[in-house]
């Protein structure tokens, strides 16, 4: 029989899977010589918390996850990586 998730459950996917589109996409703008480095660690990290079931610490996770993120942005930003 399918597993069905719950809405809850379904939307923190979709949005656990945006976030992950939206890291893939900054590492574009990454030097050339870093950016298969930084799509690595973008994927070791996601893994590395794929079995975890917990809501409340995925929802902690995305927003650690955006602020890294942000970071990242400002740095490019200011390397004139944009």
């Amino acid at each position: 029989m399918a597993q069905f998730m719950d809405l809850r459950a379904f939307i923190l996917r979709a949005r656990v899977l945006k976030f992950y589109r939206q890291a893939l996409r900054m590492t574009r703008r990454a030097p050339e010589h870093a950016r298969d480095e930084l799509r690595q660690t973008v994927r070791a990290e996601i893994e590395k918390n794929r079995s975890c079931d917990d809501k409340q610490k995925i929802k902690f996770l995305i927003s650690e996850g955006l602020q890294r993120l942000k970071g990242l942005d400002e740095m490019l930003d200011m390397t004139g990586n944009g």
